[in-house]
């Protein structure tokens, strides 16, 4: 299945929070992604980690579009618009950066792919809306202002859309502050793919830290 550019924007807001992970094991990361889909986590981020990277992300791809077609694959940690093209050749449905590339957001709106760039200003955050960047990855979430930063930015851009990663935790009370200040989406990494489960092969452990994580911003939502 061919997602396109809209699909895996409105499936990444609807279900509110994004697993992050690498693990250079295909089987384990075949597991740990549809893990993550049964706990309502469809797209998925898989982060651009080490040598030879790249074909282990074609070999999941390609196996998860023959078995899994409703699931989102994307990629994260790029940062050059060839290692985009590599990606992109190998079926990645979105493309998320740690800072603002542009050549990448053009190799990516050639494609009509969804390009997430990591911002930490105002004026990355616009230079990527010019770019055609419709959500922004705030990295690190934490570390540039967290959800007063966030407030301040859709205060007089509005039509801003913000995904951190780094900061939010799959409980209420964090989910209610970075929600509450406007965000429409968030990546998590270990809080959802916890080293323990990748050890001892927990799969059921990660489906559920992703249950939770969906359904409190479900809930949140929904007030």
């Amino acid at each position: 299945m061919r997602h396109s550019r809209l699909t895996v924007l409105t499936s990444l807001e609807a279900q509110g929070v994004c697993p992050v992970f690498y693990h250079p094991d295909p089987e384990v990361c075949l597991n740990v992604i549809r893990a993550s889909a049964r706990g309502g986590a469809k797209a998925v981020e898989f982060t651009n980690r080490g040598d030879f990277a790249v074909d282990l992300f074609g070999d999941i791809a390609r196996e998860l579009q023959k078995t899994d077609p409703e699931i989102i694959l994307g990629i994260g940690s790029i940062v050059d618009a060839g290692t985009a093209a590599l990606y992109l050749n190998r079926g990645a449905r979105f493309v998320v950066s740690p800072c603002l590339v542009p050549e990448v957001a053009r190799v990516c709106n050639r494609r009509m792919t969804a390009y997430f760039p990591g911002c930490g200003s105002v004026t990355d955050i616009g230079e990527a809306h010019e770019l055609g960047c419709e959500i922004v990855k705030l990295f690190p979430g934490a570390s540039v202002g967290g959800p007063d930063f966030v407030k301040a930015v859709t205060g007089p851009m509005p039509w801003t859309k913000i995904m951190p990663t780094g900061g939010v935790e799959p409980d209420e009370a964090s989910i209610a502050k970075w929600f509450g200040a406007g965000i429409v989406a968030c990546g998590m990494g270990s809080k959802l793919v916890t080293d323990a489960a990748l050890k001892s092969g927990d799969w059921a452990s990660i489906e559920a830290n992703t249950k939770k994580a969906v359904d409190a911003i479900a809930a949140f939502r929904a007030k």
